[in-house]
């Protein structure tokens, strides 16, 4: 009994002493800046889109050396998701290898996401040797550095990893090249990433002198006259504004620079749609789609515009002519909505689209089924609910011809998000059904309690009360009641 005891002992303290360099390596890992700690959660990645885009921006970048690192030490933690040890250690070494030929030296401050994620990598092949290792060239590192977080080079590859892997991160790219900016002012890396992060992130102003998004878009074009992409990007915002002619001659010195750049071809392709110009945008994005075929992006840009010629065929063409071509353009828009969603499986405008299109063609079961999925994705991550709200009200006002159906929904979208041009759009359904309700003098009440909501949106606080007080004039209504009550304490 006694040998037995000490048997047991011996193998505790076996046990514990096995597990105390595990514990200390993972205390000192979780304290590194790389994409094991940055909180980049799988449910959140379209993987496979995501190495699509990994696998075009590497031919892309085939002679920038540190973009290259950096596209190497991405694509290494999606391989370690998909739990490709191998694969991800020989990308990982990649990124080390451009990074040295970079700056020829293995201890400088841009190897410091690389050797955090080898160390990581390491550790989880219970490689726990090279995991010190790595360590310790971290800690040599940092012994000529400042804090990993707030070294401009670990924020700017953070904020590059951030837009490139989820919608869901954009602001927090957002945050880390305006950090990287204040640290490091004059570095156009910093500025170019600031400026695509608002872009992505930020509704415009009413007024163009307001517009954070395009007063960096203009400095970033200024420290990067190269980056044609850019100049594109500011054209695409300019023309919300109506300026059309400064739009048109930064999307001419684009092309002029960059004819074939497929970044270049997609978004010149969405502003030439954006003006009307559609069949020279279907031009451009085919030329776009033979350079990168597996591009979601440009699958959905010529979805868009030739749901835009079959909206122009029903209002110009003759009955007769019309059917047959309104039903082929609707086919090519299914088709590349199709495709947009096989390579991007959490592409909810895309996915949305499809839906009203199978219910357009009559395939009620089918648009039903995808609106039910897409509805799924989009409350399981939690992104983009207001687009599905909007798109089902489009659905039910113009497939089913279901008005109160539609306005719910309508109402849902603005609720979530009143700035986005869905939010815009569904303000505008719900505007043209009250005003039509209020003319057939028909559910005037419903009618009324519709403008008083618009009104509450925007923050017109006496029009809302005043549209309430005519809305129970013509229906008792609790929640109109509730609402006005409310509107006129928050006077006081």
């Amino acid at each position: 009994m006694k040998h037995t005891e000490q048997r047991s002992k011996k193998r505790m303290t076996s046990n514990f002493s096995s597990m105390e360099p595990d514990r200390a390596l993972r205390t000192k890992l979780h304290q590194l800046e790389c994409h094991f700690t940055w909180a980049l959660i799988k449910d959140d990645i379209d993987v496979n889109d995501l190495l699509n885009r990994l696998a075009e921006q590497i031919n892309l970048d085939l002679e920038k050396k540190e973009r290259l690192a950096r596209t190497y030490s991405a694509l290494a933690y999606v391989q370690f998701l998909q739990e490709f040890h191998e694969e991800a250690h020989q990308s990982l070494m990649t990124s080390k290898e451009f990074h040295i030929e970079s700056h020829g030296d293995e201890f400088h401050k841009t190897l410091i996401v690389t050797y955090g994620n080898l160390a990581w990598l390491y550790y989880h092949m219970k490689n726990f040797t090279e995991c010190e290792s790595y360590l310790k060239k971290l800690q040599r590192i940092n012994e000529t550095s400042a804090e990993f977080s707030s070294i401009p080079e670990v924020l700017g590859e953070k904020g590059w990893t951030f837009l490139k892997f989820s919608r869901k991160y954009y602001d927090g790219a957002k945050d880390c090249f305006r950090k990287a900016v204040e640290l490091q002012p004059e570095e156009p890396e910093w500025h170019t990433g600031y400026a695509i992060a608002l872009y992505r992130t930020e509704f415009e102003s009413m007024d163009l002198e307001d517009s954070a998004t395009i007063k960096q878009l203009r400095l970033a074009t200024t420290m990067n006259p190269d980056d044609d992409v850019l100049k594109v990007l500011l054209s695409l915002r300019l023309i919300v504004y109506k300026r059309y002619k400064e739009a048109e001659s930064w999307v001419e010195k684009a092309l002029e620079k960059s004819p074939d750049h497929p970044h270049v071809m997609r978004y010149v392709g969405k502003f030439f749609r954006n003006k009307g110009y559609v069949d020279r945008s279907i031009d451009l994005l085919k030329r776009a789609l033979e350079r990168s075929p597996n591009s979601s992006f440009i699958h959905h840009q010529l979805a868009l515009c030739y749901k835009f010629k079959k909206i122009q065929v029903l209002q110009e063409q003759s009955h007769h002519a019309k059917a047959s071509r309104v039903q082929q353009l609707r086919d090519q828009c299914i088709d590349h909505l199709e495709k947009a969603t096989s390579l991007t499986t959490s592409f909810i405008s895309a996915m949305s689209d499809l839906a009203l299109q199978y219910g357009e063609n009559g395939d009620i079961p089918r648009a039903e089924e995808q609106f039910k999925v897409t509805f799924k994705s989009a409350e399981e991550k939690n992104y983009s609910l207001h687009v599905v709200n909007y798109y089902f009200g489009e659905y039910q006002m113009y497939c089913h011809r279901c008005e109160p159906l539609a306005i719910q929904h309508y109402m849902k979208c603005l609720t979530m998000c009143p700035e986005s041009v869905e939010g815009r759009i569904s303000s505008t359904r719900m505007k043209k059904t009250a005003e039509k309700w209020i003319n057939k003098k028909s559910q005037e009440g419903k009618a009324y309690g519709m403008l008083a909501f618009l009104h509450k949106v925007k923050g017109e606080i006496p029009q809302a009360i005043e549209c309430y007080e005519k809305a129970l004039g013509y229906e008792d209504n609790d929640e109109f009641l509730t609402n006005l009550r409310k509107l006129k304490l928050s006077l006081l």
